[in-house]
């Protein structure tokens, strides 16, 4: 099976350490990635660039992963992305990233779900129909070892299954 493209949606400041660890599994397409760079030289930019950057870089994927840490649900452009990826009918899976170690060695207490504060179209939670996958482990190499052996299929089984428009 071919990797899929997906775009990954994460807290940069608080997670990139985190969330660089999944992007760099293997497990997905390497158009999938963008680099840090990208985000830093966006993030500056008005609202309207970043939305921009956001949409362009959706366009050509086939799922949106949420990587959740903390606050994640807190981000404004998270919930933009997650918007935009129901928007454009994309699959749409979330992963709690808590657990692994950030660059200091550091784990995190888990954040709520993102997807409880965005509606479908009928006026339902989105979290109704959205996968948040939470490893069953505490330790931050069997988490990363539990996400690596499930990536693949939380994305397909997101894009079979996606929210009712």
């Amino acid at each position: 099976m071919a990797k899929r493209q997906v775009f990954f949606s994460f807290e940069f400041k608080k997670d990139a350490w985190r969330a660089g660890q999944v992007r760099n599994m293997g497990k997905v397409s390497d158009s999938s990635t963008f680099s840090d760079n990208d985000w830093e030289e966006v993030k500056s930019k008005e609202d309207s660039v970043i939305r921009k950057w956001i949409d362009d870089q959706m366009a050509n994927r086939s799922c949106i992963v949420v990587l959740i840490g903390k606050t994640t649900s807190t981000r404004k452009w998270v919930k933009y992305e997650i918007e935009k990826a129901y928007e454009l009918n994309k699959g749409i899976v979330g992963i709690y990233i808590h657990k692994l170690k950030d660059k200091d060695g550091n784990q995190t207490d888990q954040g709520t779900n993102p997807f409880y504060s965005v509606y479908t179209n009928d006026g339902e939670r989105l979290s109704k129909y959205v996968t948040c996958f939470d490893s069953s482990y505490s330790k931050s190499e069997n988490v990363y070892s539990d996400i690596e052996d499930n990536i693949e299929d939380l994305i397909e089984n997101a894009i079979i299954n996606k929210a009712p428009q």
